[in-house]
């Protein structure tokens, strides 16, 4: 299924996110029996000239290559096919907060991914922007799913997301 989805999204006009799937490691490539698989333009390359700053990582699968020095990292472990938890949701938006205060004389990018670069991401970026930017929960997943190039799968995240 991982092979369907565009690596990376575009940057949601308005905001500093940008929603990419998991760029694997070579070894978890072969592991997973994709080896004839092209992965050179996955997202950490096609990243690089889009002004990254930092990322947020939602699972425990093995990064591509070694991300640079020079951007921040947080991990946030999150179950798929689960609505993420307060503590997460809180941490996540913590981590934002952060990465917009001390950017906040750049135009870097924060740069969002779970396997797919859609649920679990999808999720926790629009759960930011409906709870700290005052976005409407229609809006903002529209603004995902168009940004992304893939809609948000999973039901029980679009319906939590719409109660709000």
């Amino acid at each position: 299924r991982w092979t369907e989805y565009i690596p990376l999204g575009r940057r949601m006009p308005g905001t500093r996110f940008i929603a990419f799937k998991v760029p694997l490691k070579k070894n978890c490539v072969v592991a997973a029996g994709l080896g004839s698989l092209k992965i050179s333009p996955l997202a950490l390359g096609s990243l690089r000239n889009k002004n990254p700053g930092g990322f947020l990582g939602t699972h425990g699968l093995c990064l591509w290559q070694e991300l640079p020095a020079t951007l921040c990292y947080s991990k946030i472990l999150t179950m798929g096919h689960e609505i993420p938890n307060k503590q997460t949701i809180f941490q996540f938006k913590c981590v934002v907060k952060k990465f917009l205060r001390d950017n906040k004389d750049n135009d870097k990018l924060i740069g969002v991914h779970c396997t797919h670069g859609l649920n679990r991401t999808g999720y926790l970026v629009c759960r930011y922007l409906i709870d700290v930017e005052g976005m409407e929960p229609n809006a903002a997943i529209e603004l995902f799913n168009k940004s992304r190039g893939h809609p948000i799968e999973r039901t029980n995240y679009i319906q939590d997301l719409q109660e709000r």
